[in-house]
């Protein structure tokens, strides 16, 4: 299997992912980033376990579309048979459709998550629960690359409770992992507080493949810092898509300076047209509007009469409402 990874890498520009994010990234949302200029999206994280009791509901949420391609699907979970199922059943298309799941597209490549600070995952041994059990992190890893021959990619933070990343990086050393995306926090910090790049850096001396620095970045300034600082190959964007997927076409080699340099008020562009475009997705793939409506309260920052806006968006159960709110 084509390691599309590498590939990228090879290209000679950052390599540009939609970081995974719980109740967010869906395939509309993928697509439009992938729009923007995303070079990799990765998929909501999906329970290993759930893809083993009750899969059906589970395999709908990791439905794509070809424009989406590269595609990869992230796991999490803490037991390794667990994983070698849900993998087995991931990349078996056959398999998929019999349970009813037409519009199931096989992934491009498969993520494990070592990274999730969220409570409800560590009471699970997920997460960075499971990056603190250095043995069971690996026997994950090993189930996961014995059963597929996609590439495989991991997400981690830079340290959980006494094991850090660079430990964690030489326990698994051996194995052929395609690509490393490392959020610059530890578990105690969450989503907040300073970022260490010089460990993300540190770390290209424990990983051979492809890495990717995540956390903190909002804009086309702090992305160039963050590549200057951890010398990664490229960037992981969660948050800062939020309301902004055409942060990706800002961070392009290519972009025009001053435009991904500006910080107004008002975003430079048409911002009802990409929430159109968004709503329109919504309704062909999934009609999931309740999901949209937190989108469409991050597109609202700084648009005009954004309170009224967001009062307006809470309320949106369809593509009629979307349209209606902006006269299309």
């Amino acid at each position: 299997m084509s390691n599309f990874w590498e590939k990228l890498k090879k290209t000679g520009s950052p390599v540009l992912v939609l970081a995974p994010m719980a109740g967010i990234t869906d395939s509309p949302f993928r697509q439009i980033c992938r729009g923007f200029g995303a070079d990799v999206v990765v998929s909501e994280m999906a329970s290993a376990t759930a893809l083993v009791y009750a899969p059906k509901k589970t395999l709908a949420m990791l439905t794509s579309v070809k424009a989406e391609a590269p595609y990869v699907i992230q796991l999490f979970g803490s037991n390794p048979e667990h994983f070698a199922k849900a993998v087995k059943l991931l990349t078996d298309i056959k398999a998929v459709k019999k349970l009813g799941v037409s519009n199931y597209r096989l992934p491009d490549g498969l993520d494990i998550n070592f990274g999730c600070p969220v409570a409800k995952v560590l009471k699970q041994g997920a997460g960075c629960a499971l990056f603190k059990d250095l043995a069971k992190s690996r026997q994950v890893i090993e189930a996961v690359l014995a059963n597929t021959n996609l590439p495989v990619s991991i997400k981690t933070r830079t340290q959980a409770g006494q094991v850090n990343i660079l430990d964690w990086l030489d326990n698994i050393a051996d194995l052929p992992i395609s690509a490393l995306m490392i959020h610059g926090r530890t578990l105690a910090q969450g989503f907040s507080g300073p970022v260490d790049y010089k460990i993300i850096k540190e770390a290209r001396q424990h990983f051979k493949g492809v890495i990717i620095a995540n956390g903190g970045i909002n804009n086309s300034t702090g992305a160039k810092e963050v590549l200057k600082a951890s010398v990664a190959d490229g960037l992981g964007i969660g948050r800062g898509a939020l309301g902004h997927p055409w942060i990706f076409q800002e961070l392009q080699p290519k972009a025009d300076p001053p435009l991904a340099e500006k910080n107004k008020k008002t975003p430079p562009r048409d911002v009802r047209k990409i929430i159109l475009q968004h709503a329109k997705l919504v309704e062909k793939y999934n009609g999931n509007f309740g999901e949209f409506r937190k989108h469409l309260c991050w597109y609202a920052t700084g648009l005009p009469n954004a309170k009224k806006l967001r009062g307006e968006f809470i309320k949106v159960n369809s593509l009629k409402d979307v349209k209606g709110i902006f006269n299309f």
